[in-house]
Parts: C-alpha cells; sequence; structure tokens
C-alpha cells in the first residue's frame, strides 16, 4: 500500500487522469476504429480503394498535426485545446455514423487525424510541464504502455459484446471523448492546471522547424532523404495495415471480423509483453541490422497473410509482424537522430515525419490492389515494399558512412597543419 501511495504521490493528478483516460479512450476507440473500413464496406457503396483514402487522410491531416499544436497551444492554451480536440473527435466519431456521402466522410477523417494529432502533441506537453525533467522518460514510457493497454483489450472486448465496427461502438467512442473531456476540465480547475501552464525544461532557444526549412533539409542532406523514402515505403506498410487487412478479412474469412478483433489485440498484447526485452535484446546490433530484421519480419509476416486459412495461422503470422514492428520504429528514430546535426534535431525530426505519408499510400493503394487482384497479390506487395525500402536504407546508411569519413580527413588535415 506504501508503494501505491508513493507511485501516486510522484505525479501530478491530472497526469494520472491523462494515463487513465489513454487507457479508457483507447479501449473504446480500438472497438470502432480499427473496423471503420468493415462498416463503411457494409454501410455504403464505396469500394476497397475508395475506403482506403477515406480512412488514409485522416494520418495524412495528423502529419501537420504535430506542428499547428504547438502554434495553437501557445494561442489557446493547453487545457483549452485538449479540450476542444476532445470534443472535435466526439463529433467525428458520431458523424461518421451518420452520413455516407464520400466527400462528408474525407472531410470528417481529414478533421479527426487533425484533432487527434493535436491532443496527441498537446497531452505529452501537458504532462511534461507537470512532471519534473528526471520523471518525464518514465512517464511517457507509461503513456505507451496505456495505449498498447487500450490497443489489446479494446478490439477482443467489443467483439466479445458483439458490437466491435457497429454503430454502438463509435457512439460508445464518441461518449466516451466528451466524458474524458469533462473529468479533465474538473481536475484541472480543481488543481489549478490553466492554460498557462509553465513549460519546465523547454529552451526558449529551441529550434522550431518550418516546412520550408524541412524541404531545404531534405534537399541538401541525400542520406535524410533515403532515410525518408524508407520510411515512406514501410509505413505504407505497417502504418495503417489494419484497413485493408480488416477489409480481406471480413470478406474472405469464416467470422473475419471476430478474427481481425484477436489479431488486433494479439498485435498490442505481444507489443506489451515483449517491446522491453525485444529492445534490450536487440541493443548490441547495428541500428541497421535492426532495421533489416525489422523489415524482413514485417515481410514473413505479410507472406503469413497471404497464404493462411485457419485462425491460428493468421494469429501467428501478426505476432511476427509485430515483432517486426517493434524492431522497425524506434530504430528509424534512432537511425534519424544519428546522423542529425547540433541543434537541427528539431527539423530532421520534422522531415522524418513526412514518412506517416506512407499512412495514407498503404489503406489507399492496398485498397486498390485488393479490389483489382485480390489479398494474397495486395499481401505480396506489401511484402515487396518492406524488403524493397531496405535499399533506400542501405544507400542513406553508405553516404552518411562517406561524408563522416571525409569529415575526419579534413579534420585530420586541419589539425596536422
Amino acid at each position: 500500500m506504501q508503494k501505491l501511495k508513493q507511485a501516486w504521490l510522484a505525479y501530478h493528478p491530472v497526469v494520472h487522469l491523462l494515463m487513465g483516460g489513454t487507457v479508457f479512450v483507447m479501449l473504446t476507440q480500438m472497438m470502432s476504429m480499427p473496423f471503420l473500413a468493415i462498416y463503411l464496406s457494409e454501410t455504403t457503396t464505396l469500394g476497397p480503394a475508395a475506403i482506403g483514402g477515406i480512412i488514409g487522410a485522416g494520418p495524412l491531416a495528423g502529419t501537420f498535426g504535430g506542428f499547428l499544436g504547438g502554434v495553437l497551444s501557445d494561442m489557446f492554451g493547453r487545457k483549452r485545446l485538449m479540450i476542444l480536440s476532445m470534443l472535435t473527435m466526439a463529433i467525428s466519431f458520431m458523424v461518421f455514423v451518420m452520413v455516407s456521402d464520400p466527400l462528408a466522410l474525407l472531410l470528417i477523417s481529414l478533421l479527426k487525424g487533425l484533432a487527434s494529432s493535436i491532443y496527441g502533441t498537446v497531452s505529452k506537453a501537458l504532462m511534461g510541464d507537470l512532471t519534473p525533467a528526471d520523471k518525464r522518460f518514465r512517464v511517457f514510457s507509461n503513456r505507451y504502455m496505456a495505449v498498447n493497454i487500450g490497443l489489446t483489450i479494446g478490439p477482443v472486448f467489443g467483439a466479445f459484446l458483439g458490437i466491435a465496427g457497429s454503430g454502438t461502438a463509435f457512439w460508445m467512442t464518441a461518449f466516451s471523448y466528451l466524458l474524458f473531456a469533462f473529468v479533465l476540465h474538473v481536475a484541472c480547475r480543481k488543481y489549478g492546471v490553466g492554460d498557462g501552464v509553465a513549460k519546465e525544461g523547454m529552451d526558449d532557444a529551441e529550434e522550431k522547424p518550418s516546412l520550408r526549412q524541412m524541404g531545404q533539409v531534405l534537399y541538401r542532406d541525400a542520406a535524410l532523404l533515403a532515410f525518408v523514402i524508407g520510411g515512406i515505403l514501410l509505413v505504407t506498410v505497417h502504418g495503417q495495415m489494419s484497413v485493408t487487412l480488416s477489409q480481406y478479412l471480413s470478406g474472405n474469412i469464416a467470422e473475419g471480423v471476430a478474427l481481425f478483433g484477436v489479431m488486433m489485440s494479439a498485435n498490442g498484447l505481444t507489443v506489451v509483453l515483449l517491446q522491453i526485452p525485444l529492445t534490450r535484446l536487440v541493443e548490441r546490433y547495428s541500428l541497421f541490422s535492426r532495421i533489416v530484421a525489422g523489415a524482413l519480419l514485417m515481410a514473413i509476416g505479410e507472406i503469413g497473410f497471404a497464404t493462411s486459412a485457419g485462425w491460428s495461422w493468421f494469429v501467428a503470422a501478426m505476432v511476427v509482424f509485430t515483432l517486426g514492428e517493434i524492431l522497425i520504429i524506434p530504430a528509424e528514430y534512432a537511425q534519424i537522430d544519428q546522423i542529425t546535426p547540433a541543434r537541427m534535431r528539431g527539423t530532421y525530426y520534422g522531415a522524418q515525419s513526412i514518412s506517416e505519408l506512407g499512412s495514407f499510400l498503404g489503406p489507399w493503394v492496398g485498397g486498390m490492389i485488393l479490389f483489382a487482384y485480390g489479398g494474397p497479390v495486395m499481401f505480396s506487395f506489401m511484402a515487396f515494399l518492406a524488403v524493397f525500402s531496405l535499399l533506400f536504407y542501405w544507400l542513406g546508411r553508405q553516404i552518411y558512412v562517406k561524408r563522416q569519413a571525409q569529415a575526419f580527413v579534413v579534420m585530420k588535415k586541419s589539425v596536422d597543419a
């Protein structure tokens, strides 16, 4: 009991609320959002490519949410912007079940993606504001764990209740955002958390990247450009893979919707159980080796989807695919960090976020291939993209190593002189 009390007192009450709210909201969201493609295919006349484009537009809009979140939080304040973004997401989930016009669905998807990205950016910033610098890493790790707990429980819970992908699930998700927004508003007032929270540990001279700066650095740094292209290809494979996978399972496998829920839970559970031990296990290997291993595991997982017929094989393929994700995602960021010059981290990480373009390309291109050639061809194509991306990571690595060698020679000559 004493340890629980110490753990509670170690962080601000609003930080604990944000953690618990993340689990609650993610749990209800994972009853609806992963099944959106199935819902639209059953309630509208849209084809797989159109559905993929609509759903993929959300993450595409979210790419810019990180930039807007920082600017808007300075204008409106953290708390107010978080409440507004949650209300926007609640309205978006309501409207998803109220309209069937493709243009309206596209606009709602864009709005939801933007609001979700802004909320993620600002909520993490607020957690940082309310947490001492030496405890922030643990807070953000716990937040990632909270997301995956909701991701693990939500799909299976929704399938068990028989509401996964139904209109009821979307209404529940909307209600969860409204409830969370209300509770957060009350808590912030109770604990005196306003819109003018001091940004502890923030450097006034911290770089704030612009789109123009990112374009310039991509033009100048060939290694970064190669890594970003490789990242786009890999995100195309894993960023929104649930969109095309769900459509394939619902149309080709008995009890496909229930199977999809089990597979999504297997994805989250694998991350929760294996992320930390697997990350520690591969630390001895180079970043490029980790990316190669991750891409190959994702390719094997995609081939598994293409060739599986029974539930157990599909779940096994998902576990293999998820192991690839666990290796890829942190290695991609670390690879960018390795080539980043001093005081340009913001610009380089901003440029790396362009990789999220793959979250739009994946469901859109995958949907077209699924409609034209079927699931096995689509999964095989994604496996090819995963392997093909390694060419760009190899090129980027070669360019970076060559540049480092040239810099060493120049430095040595200047020392000798």
